[in-house]
């Protein structure tokens, strides 16, 4: 066999349990040179844990990986990044204080994450990774001042920066624009001429056929097949991640609309957005289209009172209501899920059960969090 057939990464046998339940069972699967391979299931069906696995995230509880023929022993993202494999997460990670230059210098070099690069040389270097993404961003700003397709832009930056040989992307596309997919496409396929492996995990049918060579598809913890994905039609593709025809799994659902919830009228924020009228009634589903920049974020904040807009009317079951506050809006019966959930969505440092019970209107407005009770956690005057 020659070098080019041997697979670039070989799992056997991989398994892995949480607390003694079992989430991947015997999974074997090889990833070839120079492919860009999907991984297809349903939440929950153990795709991104076989890709945290190969990345270093999560040690198997039993099974091996090779690399190019040879078994290695990945105990952790870092020692997975000193074998050339690098993981492009779901939510962006990174460390928002310090600008993109140094995100993207973070963890290269012999010395890890304590590597000294000079400022203009990784300024420079910045730059040119950006300019390779066809992406306008100022790498001297913050990352925190950064939208969450652009921390995006950054993490693949990152992966190329690191001259990685195997690179996995999580979802990658979910925070992006068309033409920043296209990009991202672009910038994937000339990856694979040059040799390298991508591991690319989606919901999007669409995507995986435009871009990938072959699939994986994951059920239950199980790997249920492996195959080029132009032999399948999208009717097998949901099959095999369902166990069942498609017919079967869906089913007719009638949804009564009744009266107006949620009224919008003449909604402004100069700068931002500019006259926004829509109406939400009961059981029913509004979406906000648009491309990154458009307002849609900026409009939900408003609305819950994060940035309120400087004029128009807000109205919940036919009442004007006068919302300048988060608190403001959770009384009024409204709940927020943020864009970037993990930073701005939970309590990192509490636990489930005080993150769950945390916008419980408390008995006082203030700055601090008393656990009080029961796991309760109220705002109490500081």
């Amino acid at each position: 066999m020659s070098d080019s057939d041997v697979p670039l990464i070989s799992a056997r046998g991989i398994s892995k349990s949480f607390a003694g339940v079992s989430v991947l069972r015997d999974v074997d699967l090889d990833l070839k040179k120079g492919e860009i391979h999907a991984l297809l299931g349903e939440n929950g069906a153990g795709k991104s844990t076989f890709a945290k696995i190969i990345a270093g995230v999560h040690r198997p509880t039993r099974g091996t990986l090779s690399l190019n023929g040879q078994t290695v022993e990945i105990a952790n993202p870092l020692a997975a990044q000193k074998l050339g494999i690098t993981l492009i997460h779901q939510e962006p990670i990174s460390f928002p204080d310090l600008s993109v230059a140094e995100n993207l210098v973070l963890g290269r070099g012999e010395d890890g994450w304590f590597n000294r690069v000079p400022w203009a040389e990784m300024t420079r270097e910045a730059r040119r990774q950006m300019d390779q993404l066809g992406v306008a961003i100022d790498v001297t700003r913050p990352m925190r001042g950064l939208s969450i397709a652009d921390q995006q832009m950054v993490e693949i930056g990152r992966a190329l920066a690191s001259d990685s040989r195997l690179i996995i992307m999580d979802e990658p596309t979910a925070p992006l624009t068309p033409r920043e997919v296209e990009t991202l496409f672009g910038i994937a396929r000339r990856l694979r001429d040059e040799g390298r492996t991508i591991i690319f995990i989606s919901h999007r049918l669409e995507e995986v056929r435009a871009l990938c060579d072959r699939v994986t598809i994951f059920r239950d913890g199980n790997k249920i097949s492996t195959d080029p994905i132009d032999s399948l039609a999208d009717t097998d593709i949901i099959r095999l991640m369902i166990g069942r025809p498609l017919k079967e799994y869906m089913h007719k659902h009638n949804a009564s609309i009744g009266e107006v919830a949620l009224e919008v009228e003449g909604l402004t924020l100069p700068g931002r957005f500019q006259d926004i009228s829509f109406k939400v009634r009961h059981g029913e589903i509004v979406g906000l289209g648009g491309l990154v920049g458009a307002g849609r974020t900026e409009v939900a904040c408003a609305i819950f009172g994060i940035q309120p807009a400087e004029s128009g009317v807000v109205r919940v079951n036919g009442a004007p209501v006068d919302i300048r506050q988060p608190h403001d809006a959770i009384a009024h019966g409204l709940a927020f899920v943020p864009e970037d959930r993990a930073v701005s969505g939970i309590f990192r440092t509490l636990s489930v059960e005080q993150n769950i019970t945390a916008a419980i209107p408390g008995e006082n407005g203030g700055g601090k969090l008393d656990h009080g009770s029961g796991g309760i956690v109220r705002l109490r005057a500081a």
